[in-house]
């Protein structure tokens, strides 16, 4: 089952000298699916392997400004409910809930300020790609963005396929 129709919330942030960021928006699909626990991480699952993402993980949301500087990242939330910040420490505070799916492009930090027991997500990234995990220090900040530089635009969004999110609002 693919979704249709779904036009995701966007946020971009700047790089600020210790966080890269991105030119792309982070997107965030709203109560994309119903399932929950197990039968939501499947859901999951399959539908981030039908649009090329692989490499899951099941877990929560590191509590630390953090980035990949060589790949972008879904998280899809199947259960629970979190207050998070994208963008660093200047950036924007959210709430995620179970049904939600976020796209994290290349070097956009993300952290969990808090969340429900049990918040947990299906991670995932495109095909072929391992992350790193980079702390938002200034330390790493110049070789960070060398190697952002280097990522690809998937070949789909991870939720909508071939049909539009990433595809129309990161090229």
């Amino acid at each position: 089952m693919r979704p249709q129709s779904i036009s995701p919330e966007t946020y971009i942030f700047r790089d600020d000298g210790k966080i890269p960021n991105s030119n792309y928006p982070i997107l965030v699909y709203r109560n994309v699916f119903s399932g929950r626990g197990t039968e939501g991480a499947l859901w999951l699952e399959h539908l981030f392997k039908e649009n090329g993402w692989h490499n899951f993980w099941k877990w929560t949301i590191y509590s630390f400004h953090h980035y990949h500087s060589n790949t972008h990242e879904v998280l899809g939330v199947f259960q629970g409910s979190a207050e998070i910040c994208l963008g660093g420490p200047t950036g924007k505070k959210i709430m995620i809930e179970a049904g939600d799916i976020l796209v994290i492009p290349a070097g956009v930090a993300h952290k969990c300020i808090s969340s429900s027991d049990g918040f947990t997500v299906v991670g995932a990234y495109p095909e072929g790609k391992s992350p790193d995990l980079i702390r938002a220090e200034e330390s790493n900040h110049d070789t960070a963005v060398l190697r952002i530089q280097q990522v690809t635009v998937p070949e789909q969004d991870p939720v909508l396929g071939n049909a539009g999110g990433l595809l129309k609002l990161w090229i």
